[in-house]
């Protein structure tokens, strides 16, 4: 028989830690010191990937954003360096990885 129990959201992250794939948890707070975790779902999985496929622009953006800001937690990004590429029209045309030439241009890689 299936419980409902009132929680707390106690955290909350987006990683691409857990066998280099993109995965999400969110930490629950019962009370009384009772927690647990809700997620670890592939949500996206990256080129080295055998069965990669483009299905989610979402996971794709926070994935390569991630790899680029060299972090593996979503929460971790604040106060990473990156290399930024402004375009003609003075926007932000892609992000850089601070000392690799790994480089995230959104509007090619989404066209791919």
């Amino acid at each position: 028989m299936s419980e409902i129990k009132n929680a707390t959201i106690a955290s909350a992250s987006i990683t691409n830690d857990d066998h280099g794939c993109l995965g999400s948890w969110i930490g629950m707070d019962y009370g009384h010191g009772l927690r647990q975790s809700f997620g670890g779902y592939a949500l996206y999985l990256p080129k080295s990937f055998t069965n990669h496929e483009l299905k989610s622009v979402a996971g794709h953006w926070m994935y390569r954003c991630l790899k680029v800001a060299g972090t593996n937690d979503w929460s971790k990004m604040t106060g990473r360096t990156v290399r930024v590429q402004i375009g003609d029209d003075g926007s932000i045309e892609g992000i850089g990885h601070i000392t690799e030439n790994d480089w995230f241009f959104p509007k090619k890689e989404f066209t791919k």
